[in-house]
């Protein structure tokens, strides 16, 4: 059992810097892409392109007069702060799903 908890905390040291660009729009593709052997970088990797498709979901609703400008607009707000949760999580060496959306990224089976 020790063995394990060593290695992931290695594996989370050695990842920290690549998951958090998991955060920054298509960036996501660096730890998805390149990090396929770390659990950590990939679970964040699914968070951060779970987080992408609700910006490009959001950027749609966004042509809608009106209405979808307001939404947009709080759900721009609402995803910012996902952005900056899922920096400070995969920065701060935890696997925590964001709000809402993150129980989506375990849906990907990348």
């Amino acid at each position: 059992m020790e063995e394990t908890v060593d290695h992931t905390v290695k594996d989370i040291e050695e990842n920290k810097a690549i998951s958090a660009l998991a955060y920054l729009g298509l960036l996501v593709l660096v730890p998805l892409l390149a990090k396929k052997e770390s659990p950590y970088a990939q679970f964040h990797a699914k968070q951060g392109l779970v987080l992408l498709i609700a910006w490009i979901a959001i950027w749609i609703v966004a042509i809608i007069p009106i209405l979808g400008w307001i939404i947009s607009i709080v759900g721009s707000i609402v995803l910012l702060v996902f952005t900056i949760m899922g920096l400070i999580n995969a920065l701060s060496g935890q696997m925590k799903e964001l709000p809402l959306i993150g129980k989506y990224g375990g849906k990907f089976n990348l």
